[in-house]
This record gives structure tokens, sequence and C-alpha cells, in this order.
């Protein structure tokens, strides 16, 4: 019995002492706040947010800032013109940083022979207190001879030959030369013009133009080869008397069935004499359609099989036998996968065989670089649809939940804008359809 009360009692004891070990333990575990992380801010009770600090650069929405988008990525397809006209008026592009007027002297019999531009300028102005400072390098030399001119146009011709441009400070008496310049365009009033020579520069690589709408002007700057660009662009825009323009219209389709779209099936749906003509691509395929397919009846078509999302749509225009490009990104309405394609394009108004006709080149690229193109020529007043490019072409995952048979679907209408004397404008626009064609072909 004694036995079995000391057995009790030593377990009572490791009892009491496992217990209070327990407790000890508990009594001494810390307690720690708890922390919520939001994206990359911390915060808790005795915080406020804390962000990591970004580098300076300009946010996506400021960046995406332009005054070009309501003009370019709006088309009015209720009130679209396939043939119109607009008043000849005169695009004049200026230097404006030459600096202070060279003072009215006069040169003559004066020649220089393999010289450097700058050494040049300084044996033309030894007798001068005139100094010449050059805050580029200059690495031709030139060759030639001036009779009798006046200092301005001589150093102008100077200048020209040599290729830089130079700006004059009055008032510590020197001559600033530079391999680049600033200058203006004074660009006509109509705004698809405008656009059609602010597409061709930038198609032609100049970029950082500086908009004015208001005043209709255009600031840029570049080298000589990028004025003498700009300046055969506003020389074809003035000799050749046409503009092209396209309206585009962009959709992801999602097929309905687990079936591709059935394409076959416009030919019954809108007759074979509304489909012109087909053109292959490396991928998808151009329908040449007649203006009976238009973005409303398309869409119609592609409902019966299809769901139709509108990605981008808008508007470019270019000089006769020019190029431009049409950014989708700049004009979807979300960030979608398609956005990261351009839309390049050359076309020429002219006459093919008797028959005037536009010829045109269309280039589908992305990042990644050229994914399919189509040369199309055709009438005036026909539509063009791009089909057959899968979704897929712009999914850079190795999985993605978009069906395989969702496609990009291209709506393009062609408009010619024919510039014409102002006094002619006038009775031109009191024409439509056959009545004007025939007048801008007299």
């Amino acid at each position: 019995m004694a036995k079995k009360y000391l057995i009790s009692s030593i377990f009572l004891m490791i009892s009491a002492c496992f217990i209070a070990g327990c407790s000890e333990r508990h009594k001494y575990v810390p307690v720690y706040d708890t922390i919520n992380v939001v994206n990359t801010s911390v915060i808790n009770e005795k915080s406020v947010p804390i962000f990591p600090k970004k580098a300076a650069l300009t946010t996506d929405t400021a960046q995406r800032f332009s005054l070009d988008l309501p003009k370019r990525c709006t088309v009015d397809w209720n009130n679209q013109s396939v043939v119109s006209v607009v008043p000849e008026e005169k695009v004049e592009i200026v230097r404006i940083n030459s600096g202070d007027a060279i003072p009215d002297l006069k040169v003559s019999d004066f020649d220089f022979k393999k010289m450097y531009v700058k050494d040049v300028l300084e044996k033309l102005l030894d007798d001068t207190d005139i100094s010449i400072i050059e805050d580029q390098g200059t690495f031709e030399k030139i060759t030639g001879s001036i009779k009798t001119s006046s200092l301005a146009d001589a150093i102008d011709l100077i200048t020209k030959l040599g290729r830089v441009y130079y700006s004059y400070d009055k008032e510590f008496g020197e001559i600033h030369l530079t391999g680049h310049g600033k200058f203006m365009i004074k660009m006509p009033k109509d705004e698809t013009m405008i656009m059609a020579i602010l597409d061709a520069m930038r198609g032609a690589d100049v970029h950082n133009l500086l908009v004015n709408w208001q005043d209709k002007t255009v600031v840029f700057e570049g080298n000589y080869q990028t004025e003498r660009e700009v300046a055969r662009i506003i020389a074809d825009v003035s000799a050749k008397k046409y503009v092209l323009a396209w309206d585009i219209d962009i959709y992801r389709v999602y097929p309905r069935t687990d079936n591709p779209i059935v394409w076959m099936n416009m030919l019954p749906a809108f007759g074979e004499n509304n489909i012109r003509m087909s053109v292959p691509g490396v991928v998808g395929r151009a329908l040449v359609v007649s203006p009976e397919i238009n973005t409303k009846t398309l869409q119609e078509f592609l409902f019966q099989q299809s769901k139709v999302v509108l990605i981008s749509q808008g508007t470019f225009a270019i000089p006769n036998g020019w190029q431009s490009r049409f950014d989708i990104g700049q004009c979807s309405k979300e960030d979608r996968l398609e956005t990261d394609l351009i839309i390049g394009a050359t076309g020429k108004y002219g006459n093919y065989g008797g028959y005037n006709k536009i010829d045109a080149k269309f280039v589908l690229s992305t990042s990644n670089g050229e994914l399919t193109s189509f040369k199309i020529l055709s009438n005036v007043g026909d539509n063009y649809v791009f089909v057959g490019i899968p979704t897929h072409s712009f999914v850079t995952t190795p999985e993605t939940l978009i069906s395989p048979f969702a496609e990009l679907v291209v709506f393009v209408s062609p408009r010619l804008i024919s510039i014409i004397d102002a006094d002619k404008a006038s009775q031109a626009k009191q024409l439509v359809g056959d009545e004007l064609r025939d007048f801008l072909n007299k």
C-alpha cells in the first residue's frame, strides 16, 4: 500500500512539474504584431504605407499622352468620303535658329579649294572681328568660288556646301557651326494633309515632331540629310497632287464552336461579285471587296459564327508614293496581345494599264519582326479585309487560355484625297461619286 502511495505521489509531482513547465513556457512566448502586406507597401497599426523608391521616369499614362490620338483613333464610318478634294496651299519649311542678321558686307573674288568649312570662313572673315566657333566638328572639305555676293549669301553658300548650319551672335561677334538645325514647317489647314505629312516624316525616320494644331505648324530638329528628306516630302505633296488615307478597324474574333471561321461562307453571304480578289500572304489572306462589304455588314457576317471584339480603330494618311504606319497599341482601348502589332503601308495612285488604281503594300509586324505582308492593286472604292491571322501569333507564353481558332481580322478602307487649285475646289466639292472621279481625272 505504501509502495502504491509512493508511486502515486511521484506521478502527481511529475504532472505538477509538467504543468508548471508548460505554464512557464507559455508565459515567455513573445507576442508579435500582425503585419499585412498590400502590394509593395507594408502596413501595421503603427506605420503608414512604405513604398520602394522609383526611378525618375515618365509615367506610362503621361508617356502615351498625344494630341494626335483623338484625330487618329476615331473613324466616322457613317460620313466617310472615299474620294475628296482639298484646296492647294503653300507648305513652307524655314530654319528658326539662325541667330542675328549677318553684317551687310560685300564679298568679291573669293576662292577656296579642299578646305574645311571653319577654315574657309576664317579666311573669308580674316579682316573682320567675327570669330568662328565649331560646336560640332566638320569633316567634309569643300571647293568653290564666289565672284561677287553679300556676306550673308556667301556664308549660306559655304555652309550648304559643307552641309552644316550656322548661327550668328551679334553681341559676342561669333559664328557658331553645328551639324544640326531646328526647323519649322508651315502646314496646310486641312488636318488630313497635316497627318499625311507627319506620317511620311515618321516613315522617313524623322522623329520628335512638335505639332502645334492651333497655328498648324510643326517644329523638328535634324541634320542636313533630314532637312533634305523633309523638303522632298513637301515637294512631292505639292507635285503629285494626291494623298492616300486608310481608315481601319481591328477585331479579335472568337468562333462560337471548336472550329475556325469558314471564310468561304462570304461568297453566298455577299455574292461573288462583291469579292474582287484574294491575295495570300505568308500568314493570312487579304480579300479585296466591294463597298457593299463594310464594317457593319462584315460584323453582321462574323456575328453568325463568332464573338467579335473591337481591338483598335484609327486612320493614317501618306503623300502619294510614300510610306507610313499605324500602331495598333496607340489606339487600342486596353492592353491586349495584338497591341504590339504595327501596320505599315506604302501606296501610290496612278494609271495602270489604262485603269486608275491604288497600288499598295501592307506589312504587318511586331517587335519580333515581320508577320506577313500583302501587295494589292485595287480600284478606288474597294475595301480590304485581312483574315486568317491567328491570335496565337501574338502569344508569347507556352500555354494560353485563348482558343487556337481565335483570329485577328483587319478591315481597311482606302480614301483618295486630291489636291487641286483653290478656285476649282469649290466646284469639285459639289460633285460626288463617279462625277467627282471624272472631274479629277480630266
